[in-house]
């Protein structure tokens, strides 16, 4: 669904999907949360979600691109993966670095909200 969203007083238009009580609003390739039976709001990374060693899918979408491979070198904020959703693409980021521990998707792979995409070893780890 398409929403319109207020920021510094100028309104936007924004795509939004409830999923199991969330309320996820993707703005300029950003994710908002809101949870739906509380009003709550939060702020969701584009990669974030999970556990930081974990990359997980932010929404339900489609990933197009792998950019590093099992037992590659990561820095924190580097891009790993792209996924499109909404017609829309984001760019998932490593919020650690270390190495690329497994990889558990695929290039044209439909994921669902939470998936686990990426596992990552910290560098501490080694």
């Amino acid at each position: 669904m398409e929403v319109k969203v207020r920021i510094d007083g100028v309104d936007h238009k924004a795509q939004a999907q409830l999923i199991a009580g969330t309320l996820w609003v993707h703005y300029n390739g950003r994710v908002f949360t809101q949870d739906a039976t509380t009003g709550r709001k939060s702020r969701k990374k584009g990669g974030a979600g999970g556990s930081s060693d974990q990359i997980v899918a932010p929404m339900p979408g489609k990933v197009t691109k792998l950019l590093l491979a099992p037992g590659a070198a990561v820095a924190a904020g580097q891009a790993v993966l792209v996924m499109e959703a909404m017609k829309m693409e984001y760019t998932l980021k490593a919020e650690i670095a270390g190495t690329i521990d497994s990889v558990n998707c695929a290039v044209g792979e439909q994921v669902v909200l939470g998936k686990a995409l990426v596992k990552i070893k910290p560098a501490s780890d080694k």
